[in-house]
């Protein structure tokens, strides 16, 4: 290959990295390198059944961390996903319990989500209040009525029901929380990146004045967006339900907090006006990782959230400073 050739293609590679998100890139090598690093320090860890295990369980937040990036790329904050999740969680056991059929269960756990999603986008997009002060009201208020139904007792989801497969079973070898995380994510990226509610969404968070005076019902798209905040932790409490067996109102409680910081780190703007839904997902995943290699590694699980803080402040630093994989990569390409 002559000197042309390899100069041309340094070219090549560097157009491309400068069209590359660079926290996308990143974060893509953070994941790469806490893989190799727990693959080497526990033997259990790349194993085929670890992998599917860690699929299945950060299903939820994945779904949850799609939604959430149309909030947060819109310019809001929603804090009650966590509480929502433990609502549907527990209206799900309660309608099985009657002996309805399943599906009545998992309609019953979506639309009390998708609900209290309503009851936040109103308040925040019509009301004028905001989204942080809402959620962070309807986060108390949700938990408070699933531990009133409750008594703060589990409610029992019978074995044999065909509900419970939607958490523990299995098709073509990987769960099927897996299966139903890649499917909302693939429909994130596609309403995100290539379409008009993605459009509106992102200029709202960038300015929303400018897209209201073309003509955007803005506080209707807004309001869509924080429903389906609610529909997707909704979804997610039906799955953590029929993975677990049971309807618990104390289930999930840092996990509005585990959502956000996977979104942020996915490259997602706190202030609005950028997102990333593949962002979201690779930090759902990377967040599940830390947590599954920690564990196999038998340490404190109270090391888990200090390590989650520290990588959530080091990817936001690193961010702001332009630190780059890309730009590395171009630097050692000129030397």
């Amino acid at each position: 290959m002559n000197s042309t050739q390899v100069s041309g293609r340094k070219r090549s590679i560097s157009t491309l990295l400068e069209k590359t998100d660079k926290s996308l890139l990143l974060l893509i090598v953070l994941t790469l390198v806490v893989l190799v690093a727990f693959s080497v320090a526990s033997p259990d860890f790349m194993t085929l059944a670890n992998m599917r295990n860690i699929a299945v369980q950060v299903a939820p937040e994945a779904i949850v961390a799609v939604a959430m990036t149309f909030v947060i790329t819109a310019g809001m904050i929603d804090l009650s996903v966590g509480s929502i999740l433990a609502l549907s969680t527990v209206v799900s056991a309660l309608v099985l319990k009657t002996s309805v059929d399943s599906s009545v269960g998992i309609l019953a756990g979506i639309a009390v989500g998708a609900l209290c999603g309503v009851i936040n986008g109103w308040f925040s997009s019509y009301q004028r209040m905001p989204s942080f002060i809402v959620t962070l009201a309807t986060m108390s208020a949700m938990r408070g009525v699933a531990l009133l139904i409750t008594l703060g007792y589990s409610i029992p989801i019978a074995a044999g029901r065909w509900f419970t497969q939607l958490g523990q079973g299995r098709f073509l070898g990987l769960g099927i929380p897996a299966w139903i995380a890649l499917i909302v994510a693939i429909v994130g990226m596609v309403g995100l990146h290539n379409m008009r509610f993605g459009e509106y969404i992102t200029g709202i968070g960038s300015n929303e004045e400018s897209v209201r005076r073309a003509g955007v019902n803005t506080n209707g798209m807004k309001m869509i967006a924080l429903t389906l905040s609610g529909a997707a932790a909704g979804l997610a409490g039906v799955i953590t339900a029929a993975r677990l067996g049971t309807g618990d109102a104390n289930s999930a409680t840092d996990f509005g907090m585990t959502v956000i910081t996977a979104v942020v780190i996915g490259g997602t703007d706190l202030l609005g006006g950028k997102g990333s839904v593949l962002g979201s997902l690779i930090g759902a995943i990377l967040l599940g990782m830390i947590t599954d290699g920690l564990t196999l590694l038998n340490l404190s699980p109270y090391i888990i959230p200090v390590v989650t803080g520290v990588l959530l402040l080091a990817v936001i630093w690193a961010n702001l400073h332009g630190v780059s994989v890309a730009a590395f990569v171009k630097k050692r390409m000129r030397s």
